[in-house]
């Protein structure tokens, strides 16, 4: 099959669904949905976060999740997120093959969010980066609020640019950029889109859309229209971001599976597996519990944070 036809869908449900959540799933639990998920076809799946377990509890059980998915599916790649050096030795020494560092596009949420301004954050990833490299581990780099930020408002595609420019001069192999708080239209998502192809090819780069207004689906169709051939979808929609006051989740991977197949595109995702998915990871996690936007606002983030190593 040509790579024109065939849409890359990453699994992102154990990693950004599971750390938002109120309570804590098992490690048992986990295993059962990522082997759902390996099950359904997906050649990507973030398993995990080496954020400190401080930071994000839901996600302490990393050492545990992380070697036991990897016995069970060496044929799939999982992909885990690491704040920082420390992170990474962690995450190395899990046996993981490719990592993600994160900043942001707008400078009050990288400074709300990551505790440092985007400059700051970038220049943390370069050891990260570079070790990783020479241990032959591909890089992710994520870029929240590509659209707008809670804190700043609408962000300048320019301003994303620049962000992808300094993290490809850090030398990431990956861009991914963030709709975090789920507010783009198909318009703002083009624009930003073709200020981002200036780095790199518009089918090398990744889109991450939160649905909160309802319009992700939308951005993906014009987004594939555009040539992006790369997307990050989470089971069921679960995840979001709770330190972004008023998002919702992520884009249900499955709703974009469907969309890609009707537009002809090939995604090597068995739909009915994924919907047994969906079923498990629910019936685990019970009904939301309602999102308070008047909730004070944390260190942790939809990406992750960047405490301190420990």
């Amino acid at each position: 099959m040509s790579a024109r036809a065939f849409v890359e869908l990453c699994e992102v449900g154990p990693r950004d669904g599971l750390q938002n959540e109120r309570r804590i799933v098992s490690v048992a639990d986990k295993l059962r949905y990522i082997a759902l998920l390996a099950g359904a076809g997906f050649r990507e799946i973030e398993a995990t976060s080496f954020v400190s377990p401080k930071w994000v509890p839901q996600l302490a059980d990393a050492e545990e999740v992380l070697p036991a998915a990897i016995a069970a599916h060496p044929g799939t790649l999982f992909s885990v997120l690491v704040p920082n050096e420390r992170g990474l030795e962690r995450a190395l020494a899990c046996g993981a093959r490719k990592v993600s560092v994160f900043t942001a596009a707008s400078e009050g949420f990288a400074r709300r969010n990551i505790n440092a301004t985007i400059a700051e954050s970038i220049e943390r990833f370069r050891p990260v980066v570079a070790r990783a490299r020479a241990a032959g581990v591909p890089v992710r780099g994520y870029v929240s609020c590509a659209v707008a930020c809670p804190f700043d408002g609408p962000v300048a595609p320019e301003a994303v640019r620049e962000t992808c420019a300094r993290l490809a001069e850090v030398g990431v192999d990956e861009l991914d950029l963030g709709d975090t708080i789920g507010v783009a239209h198909p318009d703002e998502i083009e624009r930003m889109l073709a200020a981002c192809a200036e780095v790199r090819p518009m089918e090398q780069l990744v889109l991450h859309l939160h649905d909160t207004h309802g319009r992700a689906l939308a951005c993906a169709g014009r987004a594939l229209d555009l040539g992006v051939r790369r997307f990050d979808g989470s089971t069921g929609g679960i995840g979001g971001c709770p330190y972004a006051p008023g998002a919702t989740g992520n884009v249900a991977t499955e709703r974009l599976a469907e969309l890609c197949e009707a537009r002809g595109f090939a995604t090597g995702v068995d739909r009915g597996q994924l919907a047994e998915a969906a079923r498990f990871i629910a019936g685990v996690l019970g009904p939301a519990a309602p999102l308070d936007p008047a909730a004070p606002l944390g260190p942790a983030a939809p990406l992750g944070s960047a405490p301190p190593p420990g």
